[in-house]
């Protein structure tokens, strides 16, 4: 369910409501170009803002953010911790 809601996020606020574009929790989204590095910032900041989390400087690195299933796995990894 929260990688539907960051994938609905992807589509309609960085993509315009593509229709035709298809994104799986899989894709390297930096890599493939779906996201360019203004998105991942406003990316980063639906996501703060979505789950109510600080993501620090630190933890904002490829690893946690190339796909959205890094981005559910860092997320519930952080409200797991906090």
């Amino acid at each position: 369910m929260l990688d539907k809601k960051i994938i609905n996020y992807i589509l309609e606020e960085l993509h315009g409501g593509q229709s035709d574009l298809e994104i799986l929790p899989e894709d390297d989204l930096l890599g493939s170009g779906l996201v360019e590095s203004m998105g991942m910032m406003r990316l980063i900041q639906f996501v703060e803002e979505d789950n109510g989390i600080k993501i620090p400087p630190q933890d904002m690195t490829i690893e946690n953010f190339m796909t959205v299933a890094a981005m559910v796995d860092y997320i519930e990894r952080t409200k797991n911790n906090g």
